[in-house]
């Protein structure tokens, strides 16, 4: 099934990009010293950036890293913690990439396969991620075991987006809020349309609306004959809507938005909230 080859599809991805695919480890070694004379200002022998320790040539870009570009900052160094959390100043183009979060690791990762598809990769940086022999470091280790596990939360989450896809919402201060399943609602399309709950997944803070199947067996089970034909609606995960038929498509209540409501979808004018598919 979908999710299957999906979550495998990523990880896979993944595996790919920690062998170093499409990375030359026979490259040159540079030191923190020779990388800085690599910033494309007139004398300078080029134009050089690195992420997680690989140095790329980007002279193609020059008008991008190359001085007075909108990121001369990057050229020269290893800046990949600004790559996830793009602040340029002083502080933030460093190497370091403790305390990133899932999603900000697989932005580095994103940005390392675009310089690894888009320019030459010249060789590695002596320091944080290599050592003078050109070996991985205990640091780049932690880091590509980090980029890893949120490879494998991405799946997950892809995963959990397809058994549970978001409802679609809308909320006004005079007719309150309204949750409603389509067959395309979240962006998933599917052969069936559920029912709203509140689903509150392990480690999540809080619940959120999302679709829930009603016939066939539960999510997981395809094959299975002992079931109740009721989809998904005894998940240990979710709550129905106080208020609402159980097997209502939508559901309206009345006052301020929950606070989930609140949180995924941005104000509009006119004190109406939207989100739908």
């Amino acid at each position: 099934m979908w999710r299957g080859a999906a979550a495998a599809a990523l990880l896979c991805l993944g595996a790919a990009w920690l062998l170093g695919r499409g990375f030359d480890p026979r490259g040159r070694l540079l030191s923190a010293a020779e990388l800085a004379r690599y910033r494309g200002a007139a004398g300078e022998p080029g134009l050089y950036l690195a992420v997680l320790g690989r140095v790329f040539d980007v002279e193609r870009g020059r008008r991008h890293y190359g001085p007075g570009g909108a990121y001369s900052g990057l050229a020269g160094r290893d800046a990949t913690r600004a790559f996830a959390t793009g602040d340029f100043t002083p502080a933030g183009l460093v190497d370091d990439v403790s305390g990133l979060s899932a999603g900000e690791m697989l932005a580095i990762r994103s940005w390392l396969s675009f310089y690894g598809h888009n320019y030459h990769a010249v060789g590695k940086l002596v320091g944080r991620f290599y050592d003078e022999n050109g070996a991985p470091t205990d640091a780049l280790r932690q880091a590509e075991a980090a980029i890893e596990e949120a490879l494998k939360f991405q799946a997950e989450s892809e995963q959990r987006k397809q058994q549970f896809p978001p409802c679609n919402s809308e909320w006004s201060s005079a007719g309150g809020s309204r949750f409603w399943c389509s067959r395309q609602s979240g962006g998933v399309k599917r052969d069936w349309t559920g029912v709203p709950r509140k689903l509150y997944w392990p480690g999540s803070r809080g619940s959120r609306c999302v679709c829930v199947r009603t016939t066939g067996p539960p999510w997981g089970q395809p094959d299975s004959t002992e079931h109740g034909d009721r989809g998904d609606l005894d998940n240990p995960h979710l709550e129905e809507y106080d208020g609402c038929h159980p097997l209502a498509e939508q559901c309206v209540l009345k006052g301020s938005p929950p606070r989930h409501f609140q949180a995924d979808v941005p104000a509009l004018s006119g004190h109406q909230w939207k989100l739908y598919v």
